[in-house]
């Protein structure tokens, strides 16, 4: 009897060390769910997307050599860190900035055709929950990284890094610039730049983005999700730093 609920109760123990050492919480279990739901309603509300991907697949061959791995592993990636140290309080804020903040860069990127999509839409709306997910997970990846970057003044990285991320940034739209919305970003970027409140955190957090970014672009500009303006000077490679930086 105590050795059947002895092996009862070690699945149990596994999964409690498993997730304490992961830094999941109640709230992690929110996260993950509202998660899977937004991508069962981005299916639902865009079958047509959905109907066009599964005619891609050629069901006479394996199914494990057409999947998009690369896809599924960011999911994987962004979904354990997302669970990561999960406050509905705290994290609340983050998407609240990162689906009303990705709208305005969607807008933007798309109204002055910095980018398009495959589907041609000025913004398409299936793209936006992707930002608060996005956020989450480098909001993550900022707390990580604050737990091993040296400690002192990162004044000097911050102002070297966004100078640098500024004069890129000016590069790259400058055909745009005669347009109100490119003037805006630009003005905005320009007054957070100047304004930071924390130099170690903001540096941080544009590693963490840049980081998670690669690959995001890196998908995205390969399986022609959306693309840049200047790509066809541009491979794959460069293209997905270019959407790393901007």
């Amino acid at each position: 009897m105590l050795s059947t609920l002895s092996k009862a109760i070690r699945p149990i123990t596994y999964w409690k060390r498993l997730s304490g050492a992961l830094g999941w919480t109640r709230s992690s279990y929110v996260l993950v769910s509202v998660f899977a739901a937004t991508l069962l309603l981005i299916a639902v509300v865009w079958w047509p997307l959905v109907v066009e991907l599964l005619g891609v697949i050629d069901w006479s061959q394996p199914l494990w050599a057409q999947m998009d791995w690369l896809l599924l592993g960011i999911f994987g990636f962004m979904s354990l860190l997302i669970m990561a140290g999960a406050d509905l309080k705290a994290d609340a804020l983050i998407v609240f900035v990162g689906m009303f903040g990705g709208l305005a860069i969607e807008s933007w990127g798309t109204q002055t055709q910095l980018w398009t999509y495959f589907t041609l839409e000025r913004p398409p709306l299936w793209i936006i929950p992707a930002w608060p997910i996005a956020s989450l997970a480098i909001d993550r990846l900022t707390r990580w990284l604050n737990r091993f970057a040296p400690a002192g003044q990162f004044i000097v990285v911050y102002w070297s890094v966004f100078s640098i991320f500024y004069v890129l940034m000016l590069a790259f739209v400058w055909p745009t610039a005669n347009q109100s919305f490119t003037r805006v970003a630009l003005a905005l970027c320009a007054l957070l730049i100047a304004t930071p409140t924390d130099h170690r955190l903001a540096t941080l957090t544009f590693i963490a983005g840049a980081g998670l970014g690669y690959f995001l672009e890196r998908w995205g500009t390969t399986r022609e999700c959306w693309t840049y303006y200047r790509l066809f000077r541009l491979g794959h490679e460069q293209a997905a730093l270019v959407g790393v930086l901007f």
